[in-house]
């Protein structure tokens, strides 16, 4: 639940119900986001949603609920390349229990870039909803966080796959799909961006994440019906390229109606029946593209 504080502020809570799925050790939620106070953290201009606070004791409540051992604190928009608050979150918790994804500058250099390695990040941001970067700007990026083993993480929405795919795989790191690829809900699984995807993703150099369902489905809570033959069409090419997360504090809802993190987690009881191939996409999976265990 939310909290105003009276002047138009919400802060988001983590508290909520246990779920039915008991997660396994080492177990990683892998896109989550921070948002201190705006007298530490200053927004950046019109970016949405300014008048939250989500602080990691609310995300520490969430996880410990979940039974999750591990995070990803992804770089939001709000804070545009400033990743002072994504950082200090990170240092809080430890390099044994989070990492994250970072958003730069374009003309970042080596050693920012290895300044940001040792204090935890793993990828960069490519959200193309906001003009950070646009997908020209890939090659470039790619070539210079390929030295630290970086990868790309790239969201958009709509028909949008079958065209950036291509450039994509000239990239020499891997990339990162958020959100079951964001493709026209409506469409299914046959819609020819999300086909595209499941072809990238049998070359082993893409990732997707099972997240978000809220914006992949017309069909909505609890279940997400219409979700499931994507997420099981993507599970029969390539389970082990296939990470979880909650995408908290779910920027997108209206305050007051928040998803509840545990039916997020449960419905992997559903989706992915089989325990090890679950418990994989849990941990195991995570654990490798993030590097925990190096």
């Amino acid at each position: 639940m939310e909290k105003s504080t009276g002047q138009n502020e919400y802060r988001v809570s983590g508290e909520g119900r246990k779920p039915r799925l008991i997660a396994p050790p080492k177990a990683c939620e892998t896109h989550s986001h921070i948002f201190g106070p705006a007298d530490k953290y200053p927004r950046f201009p019109g970016r949405k949603p300014p008048n939250w606070t989500a602080s990691l004791e609310a995300y520490e409540t969430m996880l410990r609920r979940l039974g999750i051992e591990r995070c990803v604190i992804v770089q939001p928009s709000l804070y545009s390349t400033d990743n002072r608050c994504t950082l200090d979150a990170i240092e809080q918790l430890g390099l044994s229990r989070a990492r994250g994804v970072a958003v730069t500058k374009k003309d970042i250099g080596r050693a920012e870039l290895q300044r940001l390695h040792d204090a935890g990040m793993r990828g960069l941001r490519f959200y193309l909803l906001v003009d950070d970067f646009r997908m020209s700007d890939a090659p470039e990026m790619a070539r210079r966080i390929a030295p630290f083993g970086w990868h790309l993480q790239v969201q958009d929405r709509g028909n949008w796959l079958a065209e950036a795919i291509p450039a994509l795989k000239k990239l020499p790191v891997d990339i990162v799909i958020d959100h079951i690829g964001r493709t026209p809900p409506e469409n299914g699984v046959n819609d020819p961006d999300f086909q595209a995807l499941l072809r990238f993703m049998e070359t082993g150099r893409c990732w997707v994440k099972i997240s978000a369902p809220y914006l992949a489905s017309t069909d909505g809570p609890p279940h997400y019906a219409d979700v499931v033959p994507r997420v099981r069409a993507l599970l029969s090419i390539r389970p082990d390229r296939l990470v979880w997360a909650v995408n908290w504090p779910h920027p997108n809802h209206t305050p007051g109606n928040k998803y509840e993190e545990a039916d997020l987690l449960d419905l992997l009881l559903d989706w992915v029946p089989d325990a090890a191939t679950r418990n994989a996409i849990l941990a195991d999976n995570p654990a490798k593209l993030y590097g925990f265990d190096k």
